[in-house]
């Protein structure tokens, strides 16, 4: 089963609110560990990884915090799984480990790399912007006849 880390999961959940965030503000670890209910600790921990791998920019002071480093566009979920969790693998072998009793006999072993390398490519297509745009496109007004003399506007959520 292929699956992403928690650590991976907090990571994109903390970028996807940046992305949503105002334009050019930062938000703390600690505003963020709030707004979903995550270890505070727990978060300083990713955001300090996600920024020395270059995908945050973070600043001290009294309206420091994080934010993108670069454009949303420019940050794929295969960035954020690489900086938190390491390469992407689907087998425990790797091309270098020779070592593997069942390395010369192994059938599936190149049809697997092939996998890991369509999983890669399509992680790597799949940006922040993308991860973010459902959220952008998922509210929007609607207004509800009550009876001919009334009507409000209520907010609806789209269902792709």
């Amino acid at each position: 089963m292929l699956r992403l880390s928690k650590k991976t999961d907090y990571a994109l959940i903390a970028l996807k609110a940046l992305v949503l965030s105002e334009r050019g503000t930062s938000c703390s670890a600690r505003e963020i560990a709030a707004r979903y209910n995550i270890p505070v600790e727990l978060m300083a921990k990713v955001l300090q990884r996600l920024s020395r791998r270059g995908l945050l920019e973070s600043h001290k002071g009294t309206s420091g915090g994080y934010r993108l480093s670069r454009p949303a566009s420019r940050i794929s979920v295969a960035d954020v799984i690489g900086a938190i969790d390491g390469p992407v693998l689907v087998t425990a072998c790797s091309d270098e480990d020779e070592t593997c009793d069942q390395y010369s006999k192994c059938n599936v072993r190149d049809p697997l790399w092939r996998l890991k390398d369509r999983i890669v490519q399509s992680l790597s297509s799949f940006t922040l912007e993308e991860l973010a745009e459902d959220d952008r496109r998922s509210t929007f007004p609607v207004t509800v006849r009550l009876s001919h003399a009334e009507s409000v506007a209520v907010e609806a959520r789209s269902v792709d």
